[in-house]
């Protein structure tokens, strides 16, 4: 409990605004110059993720609020408020919670959860992105989350009111779509009704996708949306791995990522959350073979590996998730022994955790939403379920 209550103080203390995983262009050298250049924004962007030391300050990157973040932040805090009965906490979330709704992009089709609020530069495009033009599935469906569960606890009807219309985003704005092997959506859709990912899938966020599905079925108990949630598992299901991951776009090519930890992760806590949700069975034999490849293949005892192949690097959002997704799971022993790892190896002291773990060096530096908003809200998780099963 006071690794986590730690964990929020810090962030809340910076009002959760900080540094992002891949936010170079917000550096204000780079917004002065005259003009905008596709290789000139990749080389900053990439320079400043990939450098072994932090090269924000010196780039004079702007710190800010994580839409995602906050949605974690908001959960954390729900969950201690929760376990604790702290007005403090519950404050804290209320103001998130009214931050989400006020920063959702009101141009979507229903509840639309914001961007990054940093430009991005992509290969496929010719100028920056601008992500407050963007609105995904994932960070929708983190705050749609927080709103259910802030609901419940804060006793705020309007919070279900808007979460329930984020079924119109997925089924409209990421263009919700049947096909033989079941359903899938777009990752993104930007203002002038683009949608991202062009000709390719990202599976692990049609999975998220079904939860969000699967979350406002639970609350609201309307067929159609478990029955598109299970649709679109369906298809994710069909795109399993012989050796039981997936990788990270439909068809693999459009990605240099291959099957890596936390996207795996994720694609797991969905499958769970349908059999918990349906009380159904018709995931069980990819649950098995998922669940296997999950703990055999990216994780080396507590300590999460990078991919299939990939020892490294040791990534503080795969922790993160390898502890809510045996939580979930209810397999204490072991979440803990990843929470241990974890303290051990990207712990920095006063809650706080360093980015990542390389083979020769550790990234001794702190991403707000990447690092603390994941280990806020993994750490809260894993102390419900300790809770739920004593």
């Amino acid at each position: 409990m006071g690794l986590c209550r730690e964990t929020l103080a810090y962030a809340s203390e910076r009002d959760y605004t900080g540094w992002d995983y891949a936010d170079g262009l917000s550096s204000a050298f780079v917004r002065r110059l005259p003009v905008e250049h596709k290789y000139l924004n990749l080389a900053v962007q990439e320079s400043v993720k990939r450098a072994p030391v932090n090269l924000r300050p010196l780039f004079r990157v702007e710190q800010r609020r994580n839409y995602k973040g906050a949605a974690l932040f908001a959960l954390a805090n729900l969950e201690i408020h929760a376990l604790t009965g702290e007005d403090r906490y519950a404050r804290e979330a209320r103001a998130l919670l009214e931050w989400l709704l006020e920063d959702a992009n009101d141009w979507c089709t229903g509840f639309g959860g914001g961007g990054h609020r940093h430009p991005l530069q992509s290969l496929s495009s010719e100028t920056a992105s601008t992500p407050g033009d963007v609105s995904g599935v994932v960070s929708t469906a983190y705050a749609v989350r927080a709103l259910l569960r802030g609901a419940d606890l804060l006793s705020v009807p309007k919070y279900d009111t808007v979460a329930r219309t984020a079924s119109e985003f997925v089924f409209e704005d990421l263009e919700y779509t049947e096909i033989a092997e079941g359903a899938r959506i777009n990752y993104t859709v930007s203002r002038d009704g683009s949608a991202g990912g062009g000709d390719s899938y990202t599976l692990n966020a049609n999975a998220i996708g079904a939860r969000l599905l699967l979350d406002l079925f639970d609350r609201f108990g309307d067929d159609r949306f478990r029955e598109a949630a299970t649709a679109i598992l369906d298809y994710v299901a069909s795109k399993q791995t012989a050796l039981g991951g997936w990788m990270y776009t439909d068809p693999p090519t459009a990605s240099h990522l291959s099957m890596d930890s936390f996207h795996n992760g994720f694609i797991v806590e969905s499958l769970l959350r349908h059999r918990e949700v349906t009380g159904e069975t018709r995931y069980e034999e990819s649950l098995e073979r998922a669940l296997e490849f999950y703990r055999d293949r990216l994780f080396d005892g507590g300590a999460p590996r990078w991919d299939e192949s990939s020892t490294y690097p040791r990534d503080i959002h795969a922790a993160a998730q390898g502890i809510v997704v045996f939580s979930e799971l209810g397999d204490l022993e072991y979440t803990r022994r990843i929470v241990d790892w974890t303290i051990e190896a990207l712990h920095a002291g006063n809650g706080r955790f360093y980015y990542q773990q390389r083979r020769f060096y550790t990234k001794r530096f702190t991403l707000m939403r990447w690092c603390q908003g994941w280990m806020a809200f993994a750490l809260s998780r894993y102390l419900r379920r300790r809770r739920d099963l004593e």
